[in-house]
């Protein structure tokens, strides 16, 4: 049978699709558990999210979030910090720690039948970390090496000068997770220990768990394990100043480079405003997708970049909205001119065309942000950091195919601040100069690789 290539297949019916069902409890130290049971595989997987990132680092120490998130299991209870690996390998789990500026993440995978001897050592390094000093000098090295890695990673570069231009140099959120090569040699193991006893407890987490697991098996291996943390935070909460962005364009030199890093954006409101959905389908029609218009102007028309997209992130505090791609050096002007052009016609207006797809793809990929353990989870986690309420992901749908064409536009006027956008350059100085003299672009400044202004 030939088949007519010329013709879009439709969908011949809308897909049925259950939500997971999110059970809640709190235990009785004051951990709040999100659990999922599934039935499918025989794979657990717990996340612990504790709200002490980075943005709770001394002024002159940051890092000292993150080199606490690499130190917990150097070694806890009766092993050592390979012992402690060699444990988990056995047992044919993983043990991950990570950190970003809100939050410090512990994350384990185990098979059901190894649960109770994986959550016995994930709850040793929650309880009894080791945390010599030995130990910290290998790890610390480890971020110094980062730290020079860093310097040769152009979008790595482009990402910390955009948070500091944006956020300002009084705000937590303006400093990288990593910390400084200065303010990494600040940092002693005694400041590990006490960041843990004041900072990593029980009333300032959750514990998301899904997989195959009953619910009565899980809260009775929890309050087992875990009764005994009782530690008290003592968060001092970070000073947040907000400086007004205003228009301007930043240039860290990167000397020989034949590519330029472009960050174009300004900072926004965080997660829970009551435009949240208008203001997502805005922007995959702005740049959330292949086929919005900044990909589709800088890709497939120009033909400047493999990519090129929009994205409003969101922190606890803050969020930013931020246009990112990469071009050569001579097309560079061009890009940021393009870009620039697609910032201002959103705020014109979509089309119903557009709106319609953009619903679309948001309403038929929604399913499959939850086929595995790991997306349930993840999703999950989106629940505890910012504070949704628990039958979110059940309006979900709704609260998409509700957003009217006349709400997208407000959210396009509202969200994209044509006045306040900051655009930062990585590339080769001695070439870009020239090309952003023009004053439409705002002030010319040079940066070093902190985003402070030099020049």
């Amino acid at each position: 049978m030939s088949i007519d290539r010329s013709k879009i297949p439709h969908p011949f019916q809308e897909i049925k699709f259950t939500l997971p069902e999110i059970k809640n409890f709190i235990l009785s130290n004051g951990l709040k558990v999100l659990f999922v049971q599934r039935e499918f595989l025989p794979i657990i997987r717990m996340n612990l999210i504790t709200g002490c990132g980075s943005i709770f680092d001394p002024i002159i120490k940051n890092g000292l979030a993150n080199l606490f998130s690499m130190m917990i299991d150097e070694g806890a209870g009766d092993y050592n910090a390979l012992e402690l690996s060699e444990e988990f390998d056995i047992l044919g789990s993983s043990f991950n720690a990570s950190c970003n500026h809100d939050n410090i993440f512990l994350l384990v995978r185990t098979l059901s039948e190894n649960f109770e001897r994986s959550f016995e050592l994930f709850c040793s390094i929650i309880l009894k970390p080791h945390f010599n000093d030995q130990d910290f000098q290998r790890e610390r090295r480890k971020v110094e090496v980062k730290l020079l890695q860093q310097k040769d990673e152009p979008e790595e570069l482009a990402y910390i000068a955009f948070n500091h231009i944006v956020h300002g140099k009084n705000n937590p959120y303006a400093f990288p997770v990593l910390g400084y090569e200065e303010s990494i040699q600040k940092l002693s193991i005694d400041e590990i220990i006490k960041f843990y006893n004041k900072n990593f407890s029980p009333d300032n987490s959750y514990l998301i768990v899904v997989g195959n697991i009953s619910e009565a098996d899980l809260t009775a291996s929890l309050e087992n394990y875990l009764s005994n943390w009782r530690i008290k935070s003592d968060l001092i909460k970070p000073k947040f100043e907000f400086a007004k962005n205003r228009k301007s364009i930043s240039i860290l030199n990167k000397e020989g480079a034949v590519q330029t890093e472009i960050r174009v954006g300004h900072r926004s409101s965080s997660r829970n405003t009551p435009d949240y959905f208008s203001k997502t389908m805005m922007n995959s029609i702005l740049g959330g997708q292949f086929t919005s218009r900044i990909n589709l102007n800088l890709r497939e028309a120009k033909g400047f970049t493999y990519g090129a997209t929009s994205n409003f992130s969101y922190y606890i505090n803050s969020g930013e909205f931020c246009v990112s791609t990469s071009v050569s050096t001579e097309n560079t002007l061009e890009a940021v001119t393009e870009i620039l052009n697609e910032l201002e016609n959103i705020k014109t207006g979509v089309t119903p065309d557009e709106l319609d797809f953009a619903r679309s793809s948001m309403v038929r990929k929604f399913p499959s942000q939850f086929e595995s353990d790991d997306q349930i989870a993840s999703n999950l986690s989106l629940l505890a950091i910012q504070n949704l309420p628990y039958d979110y992901y059940d309006k979900y749908l709704d609260n998409i195919k509700s957003v009217s064409i006349e709400e997208v536009n407000q959210a396009a006027v509202k969200n994209i601040k044509l006045d306040e956008m900051s655009i930062v350059l990585v590339g080769d100085k001695n070439k870009l100069l020239n090309s952003f003299a023009s004053s439409r672009f705002g002030d010319v400044q040079i940066i070093n690789e902190k985003g402070e202004i030099v020049q």
